[in-house]
Order: C-alpha cells, then structure tokens, then sequence
C-alpha cells in the first residue's frame, strides 16, 4: 500500500542524517497522501542505518495504523493535527537540529534579519507557547500540535512553513516530504545566522518590510520570476 509514497518518504527522511539536521534518530518526516487521508510516516526508534521503505508505517487522520510491522514515530499525533489543520500541506518533519533547537529552549522565534530568511518565511519563524501541565499530561504530542495550530490562527502557513516548540525543537512542512525536509535544512541555516547577526551586532535591526516582501514574493507570490 501506498509503495511510492513510502519510498519517497524514507528518501526524505535519510536526508535527515545527511543534512546533519538529527544525531541517532532524534528526527522524523512523513508524507500524506490527500486522495486516501493516509499518511506515510517513520517508525519509533529504528536506527537510520537500519532503516528501508518498507519499514515506514502508513496511518489514517483518525490515528490508527493502517499498515506496518513497526509502532509509528512517537510524534505522530503532531503530524496528524497538522495534516487536518494544514489541507495545503503535503510533508511534516521534526527534528532537533541544534540551531533551531537553541532558539526553541531559549524560547524566541527567530527574527527575519535578511535575504536568506525572507526568501523562505514571510516574516519571523514563531516560538509557540508552553504547554500546560494537563495539556503535557493528557496528550502530549497532540497538543503540540494543536498549540503550533494555534500559534498560526493570524499566520499563513504556506508563507510561513515551520515553527519552534519551547522548550523542544522545530517542525517544518511543505508540499511534500522533500520540500518539507528543505524548509527544514534552511530554518536551521537561517536560526545559525541569525544568531552569529545578534553576535556581532547586539541591536541588529529586522530587515525592512519591503526585503522581507519582495524577496518572499518573487519566489512565491502570484508573479513569480525566481528560477526556471
């Protein structure tokens, strides 16, 4: 079931490790298929050396599973909240990438100071909140994502395809999985940047609106004349 999917779901996935974005397998991407309402995601704790397409596990948007000889990545209620929440969306990862990371613990979201930002994310990458003691308790990965969906109810997270969790990490999403682990390689260089922008400068100042808009925009927006 769902064989091609699965295949490009473990690609986008070894792409974790070769991006140096996870150390062992503190990292997972999935993949939907929107005409099913099935989605193709990592299995929990299995070693990427060890790890082969048919291992991932496909799941339905109500949370159970569908097929597969493994338990899903831990993460899966998250993936699932944002699948239901985010209809454009094609792929989700999380990872604990150490740069992005390092701005989720330390609770801000990463100031867009530059091209580089803006060509990806339409403003700042948000942090969300913290989850409260019962949220954390009763469904913890759930209400991870619903607190993400709520970090973008004046958001559009198209503009804006990734978040940081206090306290945790950053999730990403795109089109599809490989798009999703892209926005993934490119919030952790732009969380890198943006720190070693405040190193240097301790009053650095946001880029102005009209960068953010037209670098965003030629790349995104309904005139777009960036690439081929």
């Amino acid at each position: 079931m769902l064989e091609e999917l699965k295949e490009q779901v473990y690609k986008a996935n070894m792409e974790l490790p070769k991006r140096k974005l996870i150390t062992y397998t503190w990292g997972n991407v999935s993949g939907i298929d929107r005409e099913t309402g099935y989605f193709v995601i990592k299995p929990s704790g299995v070693d990427y050396d060890e790890l082969k397409p048919e291992d991932m596990v496909v799941m339905d948007l109500e949370g159970n599973k569908i097929e597969g000889k493994y338990k899903p990545s831990s993460d899966t209620p998250t993936h699932l909240e944002l699948y239901k929440a985010f209809p454009e969306i094609g792929g989700v990862v999380h990872t604990h990438s150490p740069w992005a990371t390092s701005w989720a613990q330390a609770g801000r979201s990463i100031p867009c100071y530059g091209t580089t930002h803006a060509d990806y994310f339409y403003g700042d990458i948000p942090c969300a909140r913290s989850l409260t003691k019962d949220e954390i308790e009763e469904a913890y990965e759930k209400n991870t994502g619903l607190v993400i969906i709520e970090t973008f109810k004046k958001l559009n997270p198209n503009y804006v395809p990734g978040v940081l969790c206090v306290n945790h990490g950053p999730f990403t999403w795109g089109k599809d999985a490989m798009e999703a682990v892209h926005n993934a390689v490119v919030l952790e260089e732009v969380a890198k940047m943006a720190y070693q922008t405040e190193s240097i400068n301790h009053h650095a100042q946001h880029a102005p609106d009209m960068i953010k808009e037209k670098h965003f925009m030629r790349k995104h927006g309904k005139n777009a004349y960036y690439g081929q």
